[in-house]
């Protein structure tokens, strides 16, 4: 006579697959490493937007306070702020928007080494005349 017990415990059945209750970190942990990867690469090309050839200078860098603001003149002698370009007789009022908003940092002004001197300061007298008294020029540090 055979009797059975049950005990309330299955039998695992061979064929059968039971499922798996943890996590599987690897693929994961693979996939965030390309990542990294991908951002550390495009990380240095999005900081600048506006392609000029900057001025080579033996000055010392100023120490990094935050995200600047950036003021660029091309070659060809058009504005943009940040990434938007701007006509001259806008760039008043549009840095003084961003004042009411809030900024009240140091701007930088890159300037095409080919532009004029005269250009340059144009510029920077609009930018203090919009209330921003804290303004640096960008330069790429001299070739030996």
């Amino acid at each position: 006579m055979g009797v059975s017990l049950n005990t309330g415990q299955h039998r695992h059945r061979p064929g059968r697959v039971r499922p798996m209750s943890e996590i599987n970190v690897t693929p994961l942990v693979d996939v965030m490493l390309v990542l990294l990867i991908v951002f550390m690469v495009a990380a240095p090309l999005l900081t600048v937007g506006v392609a000029v050839d900057l001025p080579e200078t033996a000055a010392k860098p100023i120490p990094d306070q935050g995200e600047p603001l950036t003021v660029t003149v091309t070659s060809e002698g058009v504005i943009f702020v940040e990434d938007t370009q701007v006509d001259i007789d806008n760039l008043v009022p549009r840095l003084e928007a961003i004042a009411k908003a809030g900024y009240d940092q140091r701007i930088f002004i890159r300037g095409d080494q080919s532009r004029s001197y005269g250009e340059i300061v144009r510029v920077m007298g609009r930018i203090n005349a919009a209330g921003f008294r804290q303004i640096g020029l960008v330069t790429d540090p001299e070739s030996k």
